[in-house]
């Protein structure tokens, strides 16, 4: 089983849990969808717009959690 941490690339994250996109776009990262494409991991994501490392475990939990629902 694959899990998601803050060092998963985002190309890789979408296909892993295609939900994550709506879940980052609900959070202020907005990715694919929008029209505005990104790169990079997960924390360079983060990081970029502005959340802090305890923002950053609290997505890769959520993420998680995601994952196992499907």
């Amino acid at each position: 089983m694959n899990k998601v941490t803050k060092y998963i690339e985002i190309e890789d994250l979408v296909k892993l849990v295609p939900e994550s996109v709506t879940y980052l776009m609900n959070n202020g990262i907005r990715c694919l969808r929008c029209g505005e494409p990104i790169w990079g991991t997960l924390e360079e994501a983060s990081i970029e717009k502005g959340f802090k490392e305890k923002d950053i475990l609290k997505f890769v939990d959520d993420l998680n959690s995601l994952m196992k629902q499907k």
